[in-house]
């Protein structure tokens, strides 16, 4: 059985509870992203989604919250400016 992958639908990132301001603050404010509704049965669960491209980021809440040691995204940009 054969299939060809098309790209990243999405990534998830764990993230503490009430990290949702500095994710807008770094993901939308300095990246450029998108913020996105999520679905209203996921809301309750905090986190916030954003979308770049064709891809999504998903910040979800994790508790007890324990930081990833390897496991991360990397971005690829068109160009960087200083703030």
């Amino acid at each position: 059985m054969g299939f060809a992958l098309k790209g990243i639908d999405h990534v998830q990132l764990a993230a503490p509870k009430g990290s949702e301001e500095a994710a807008r603050s770094f993901f939308a404010g300095i990246l450029g992203m998108t913020e996105i509704e999520k679905p209203e049965k996921l809301r309750k669960r905090g986190g916030v989604w954003f979308q770049f491209g064709s891809s999504q980021l998903h910040i979800g809440i994790e508790e007890p919250f324990v930081p990833a040691r390897k496991a991360h995204p990397a971005f690829a940009t068109l160009k960087t400016s200083s703030h």
